[in-house]
């Protein structure tokens, strides 16, 4: 079971972080939760959203311990450290850089569908939230995110804020 989606679990706890050893310390910690918990599975097709939750609710936890330090960085740093990660250049990157100007009730709906892999529905159940809200959330996510990566012209924005 956990092999089966330990690809996944890292896709999107790396969109989550933007950070490779924080990203394989969320899926590390996501497994032992859920081999204490597994008994709590109830259904093996439904081990990759219950797992994504568990992934999800680690990344708030840890967030909620402690406020992360932050340092500026000289500019040559920062482009050296660019080079780094298949992710930070190219495509990948000004996706991720759109996907990172999204306001977060946008940015975790459309993650956890296209990294997820989960439906309305279950994305609705994980957030607390109905299925017509994240329906709307999605189409507006995906509207935003069009916009940026199209430079945010006025004829891409239909009128969303």
């Amino acid at each position: 079971m956990t092999r089966a989606h330990a690809g996944d679990l890292y896709r999107f706890a790396y969109w989550l972080c933007g950070q490779d050893a924080l990203a394989q310390d969320l899926v590390q910690e996501t497994l032992l939760r859920a081999w204490k918990g597994l008994d709590a599975l109830r259904e093996a097709e439904s081990a990759k959203p219950w797992l994504l939750a568990i992934l999800r609710r680690e990344h708030a936890r840890i967030h909620e311990r402690k406020p992360l330090d932050t340092v500026e960085l000289d500019e040559g740093i920062a482009e050296e450290a660019a080079w780094a990660s298949p992710e930070r250049h190219g495509d990948a990157a000004e996706l991720r850089e759109a996907m990172s100007k999204l306001p977060h009730k946008y940015r975790e709906p459309l993650l956890l569908q296209v990294l997820g892999g989960m439906s309305c529905e279950e994305i609705a159940a994980e957030l607390g939230q109905q299925p017509g809200a994240v329906m709307t959330q999605l189409f507006r996510a995906r509207q935003k995110l069009k916009s940026i990566l199209q430079g945010g012209r006025p004829e891409a924005q239909h009128g969303l804020s």
